[in-house]
């Protein structure tokens, strides 16, 4: 290799370092800056993002639109043009961000170079000047564009901080989409000031009028469709209308709002940040809502609850169908909430516009939403454990803290259970799945009720036994088992007597409970009876010896 070959190779790799480091990467370096627009005046500070945003609000509230057109890159704009349509385009865009953004005023440094030194270690501007700030993102068409404020150096003048190109060359589709509307411009022109707050005056009036025309339609829907279900004749068309009314009335109501606040009315940022995800939020509900009556609905034509005979054998596929049924309006609903709750928070702008970082705070909100909710989300996840592991299902016969009751409805947070007095039990799902119980159903209706009676020393059993197989022989022979399963035994004595178990087999867990109390009246009968005749039956003690 040439000798002056290898020297211009190491001049190169020298200097190459050095001019990256002399390259100035705090401003976007442009050879000129709207040269079509006479000079700025000296008074137009733009050294800061703050007083660029500041000025043009305040340019513009002055009507000195050419001077607020300095705000501007221009470049995409003929320099012939600029006058013009740079005073028309600030003017826009001023009310682009009035209707569509609530400025995050503290993210707009008072330093030429934007370098936040308050900023935590782990944001990625931390101790970085920075040429580029994001003011918002808004929705353009089916596609989010940003509106940004960039630092440019025009030549050897000092940088300056205006309005990105792209922003620029998005105003004339914002102000379309986000602009005043035909009914605001046929307005007074008083109107259209500003009250305070950043509000206008015709939205004092507006808003609370756009509310009461909203719950006006709501009542409105409200009641015919309640004209409607006390006219329906099936039961079908009854329960459809009643399931739906609720639903009908947010979705109506937020759609409503939607339509008023984006053709009739284009209310202020401060009010869209607040109605945005206010409509956002009753789709949500509507929907979870609509969910939940429709399986509840399905549910009570599955499962009749008002029917004993939900717990024979013949009804097993339909208690599975409706746990199962209830399980999945479970997950439903969980997966709406997460989704709605994302959809909400999605159009919540005013979480970064009030300065609220959610992403930094995201860990400790986590714990203190987990701490909070950690009872709620524990019975959440045991309702689903017994729908997975099917230990309970709807329509089962349990005894559960010594009362005989059927599982009427599984949910989030409490079970539901209807004991045979006709009261209902509420118990929380996670005391339910941490005690124990008898599940009568959970495998063969059938089971053994133990009519215990306490006879006297020399009392005879065998009688008492005969007495026993008769009365089984009296009952309907689809409320007991086969003859053979029934069995009388002397299962304990004591200083007062010997205590029978007379073992009942039956049929039916839905009428065991029943039976067994009925055949033990009719065994007491005949125990009085055999007393009566001069028979050794019952101990005789006085209450304080038994006690």
């Amino acid at each position: 290799m040439p000798i002056k070959t290898l020297i211009a190779a190491c001049a190169l790799l020298v200097w190459l370092p050095v001019a990256v480091l002399a390259q100035d990467t705090s401003v976007f370096e442009v050879d000129t800056l709207n040269e079509g627009l006479p000079p700025p005046p000296d008074r137009l500070d733009r050294s800061t993002p703050q007083s660029s945003m500041e000025a043009l609000f305040e340019l513009i509230e002055a009507h000195e639109y050419e001077t607020a057109a300095h705000l501007l890159n221009l470049v995409d704009v003929p320099p012939e043009e600029q006058v013009e349509r740079g005073a028309r385009l600030a003017a826009d865009l001023v009310e682009v961000l009035d209707r569509i953004a609530v400025i995050n005023w503290t993210a707009l440094l008072e330093r030429p170079d934007a370098l936040d030194a308050n900023a935590s270690a782990e944001s990625p501007v931390a101790g970085q000047p920075q040429r580029s700030i994001l003011i918002d993102v808004v929705e353009l068409g089916n596609r989010a564009v940003a509106i940004r404020l960039n630092r440019l150096k025009p030549g050897d003048a000092d940088p300056v901080w205006v309005f990105s190109r792209q922003t620029v060359a998005n105003i004339p589709a914002l102000h379309a989409i986000y602009g005043p509307t035909r009914f605001e411009e046929e307005m007074p022109e008083a109107w259209r000031e500003h009250a305070f707050w950043g509000l206008r005056w015709w939205e004092l009036v507006a808003f609370p009028a756009m509310l009461l025309l909203v719950g006006a339609a709501g009542w409105t829907t409200g009641r015919l469709q309640a004209a409607l279900a006390s006219r329906a004749k099936g039961r079908l068309v009854t329960d459809f209308l009643r399931a739906t009314r609720m639903p009908i009335i947010l979705a109506i109501c937020s759609g409503l709002t939607a339509v008023l606040s984006h053709s009739l009315f284009m209310f202020s940022g401060r009010i869209n940040s607040v109605l945005v995800p206010l409509i956002a939020l009753g789709f949500t509900a509507a929907a979870l809502i609509f969910v939940m009556n429709g399986i509840d609905a399905v549910l009570n034509r599955v499962v009749p609850f008002d029917d004993d005979t939900l717990s024979e054998p013949r009804m097993e596929n339909r208690r599975n169908l409706a746990t199962r049924i209830a399980a999945w309006r479970r997950v439903l609903i969980i997966a709406i909430v997460l989704i709605g709750g994302a959809i909400v928070l999605a159009e919540a702008q005013f979480f970064g516009s009030l300065g609220l970082s959610i992403l930094a705070s995201a860990g400790a909100l986590t714990l203190l939403i987990g701490f909070a909710a950690r009872h709620i989300l524990g019975n959440i996840l045991a309702s689903l454990q017994i729908a997975m592991n099917r230990s309970a299902k709807i329509g089962d016969k349990l005894e559960f803290r010594g009362h005989i009751v059927t599982v009427e409805r599984i949910n989030f947070t409490y079970v539901q259970l209807l004991d045979w007095t006709g009261v209902r039990l509420i118990v929380p799902v996670s005391e339910f799945v941490a005690e124990p119980f008898e599940n009568w159903t959970m495998r063969t209706p059938s089971m053994i009720r133990t009519i215990k009676i306490k006879l006297a020393h020399d009392a005879e059993v065998q009688p008492l036994r005969d007495a026993f197989f008769e009365i089984i022989d009296d009952q309907d022979p689809d409320e007991v088992q086969a003859r053979d399963q029934h069995f009388v035994m002397v299962a304990d004595q004591d200083v007062f007597g010997q205590e029978v178990w007379f073992c009942l087999a039956c049929a039916k867990a839905d009428t065991a409970w029943t039976l067994s109390c009925q055949v033990r009246e009719a065994l007491l009968e005949r125990a009085r009876a055999r007393a009566a005749d001069g028979y050794a039956v019952f101990p005789q003690v006085n209450p304080a010896e038994a006690a």
